[in-house]
């Protein structure tokens, strides 16, 4: 199976970065867009294995947003699926922990920076 590049229809033409509002009572999981697709990885498959909602998987320009993921063990078992993958934990990839309190917005976006 080949892996198809990550949705992002029309991302080389935007000018600005929509940062990714997380949620504060569960985790997510920040992909690097190139690692993910250097890795091979697919949509689809990380749906099903995982249990994924539409609003689970989000991309915005070269971050991959996997969350909130409130089954106790998803985030350890999305670790271990990544690094088996051959992904780096920090280089490629970061859990943020969901844990802060509701009265604070915490928001991500991709820095420009050279592939791996």
């Amino acid at each position: 199976m080949h892996a198809a590049p990550v949705d992002t229809q029309g991302e080389r033409r935007q000018t600005s970065v929509m940062p990714l509002l997380l949620s504060f009572d569960a985790p997510t999981m920040l992909i690097r867009k190139t690692s993910f697709e250097r890795a091979g990885l697919v949509r689809s498959a990380i749906d099903e294995r995982f249990a994924l909602t539409p609003d689970e998987f989000r991309v915005e320009v070269d971050i991959v947003a996997i969350g909130p993921l409130h089954a106790d063990d998803a985030i350890v078992s999305l670790t271990e699926y990544l690094e088996s993958v051959g992904l780096v934990y920090f280089d490629d990839f970061v859990e943020m922990s969901g844990n802060w309190p509701a009265w604070l917005g915490v928001s991500v976006s991709g820095r420009p920076t050279t592939a791996r």
